[in-house]
């Protein structure tokens, strides 16, 4: 049973709550895309979705509205900034974070905005079907979203996945090419140390072998007293 849409002006106290929450959420979410600092754009996030939250109080949905506290802003904002801190992300300003194309997405977001007021417009510009009360309960949502909205919670669920694999992969430090650092030490070689003798014989290495840092054409000298000299005289003489 769809009943006349009641005059907007003057308007209630409720609506005007519900446009200024609107108005915040909307300019915390520009903030979040337009700074260029992670933190803070965590940040303007948080007040975000706490507007967010504030509307669904307005709205008799106080489940909805706790479970967007408790969920996003308690939950998934933390998890960002430990995200930002644990792999060493640039917490200042960066130019990363600007993709170049601000007339394009300028663009698409005022498409975007146009198509969803003309939607929300055209279908409730006649008639508006009046909020049955225990709307926002803990029983009614869980009834229509696992018995209405099954598929769509499953989708959304398979796509938190891909992003927490995504977020896996690019918070890794040893993803590269096998054998890239033995390859390194193969071809580098031993090094001597600094207090090595030029021309001394290096521990291990077989009698007559080279020394690293000898003269070519050198021998390598005695390292015990046992050592015969080259001229064959004893070591005691």
């Amino acid at each position: 049973m769809t009943t006349p849409v009641p005059p907007f002006f003057p308007p209630t106290g409720q609506e005007i709550v519900l446009i200024l929450l609107g108005v915040v959420a909307i300019g915390s979410a520009l903030l979040v895309v337009t700074t260029r600092q992670l933190v803070h754009a965590a940040l303007w996030l948080v007040l975000a979705f706490g507007a967010l939250a504030g509307c669904y109080l307005v709205l008799t949905a106080e489940f909805v509205a706790w479970v967007q506290v408790l969920i996003y802003v308690g939950a998934v904002i933390v998890l960002l900034l430990f995200g930002i801190m644990l792999t060493r992300a640039p917490i200042g300003r960066t130019a990363d974070l600007d993709s170049g194309n601000k007339k394009v997405a300028v663009v698409v977001a005022l498409a975007t905005a146009g198509v969803l007021v003309t939607v929300v417009i055209d279908g409730f510009r006649h008639a508006y079907t009046p909020l049955e009360p225990g709307g926002g309960a803990a029983k009614a949502l869980g009834t229509s979203v696992f018995r209405n909205w099954v598929l769509p919670f499953e989708a959304l669920s398979v796509l938190l996945l891909a992003a927490l694999i995504g977020a896996i992969v690019l918070s890794r430090t040893d993803i590269g090419p096998k054998g890239a650092s033995s390859e390194a030490t193969a071809t580098d070689g031993p090094t001597p140390s600094a207090g090595a003798i030029p021309g001394a014989a290096t521990p291990g290495a077989p009698p007559g072998a080279a020394t690293p840092g000898a003269p070519p054409g050198s021998r390598p000298e005695a390292t015990s007293r046992h050592d015969t000299p080259p001229n064959g005289e004893s070591g005691g003489k």
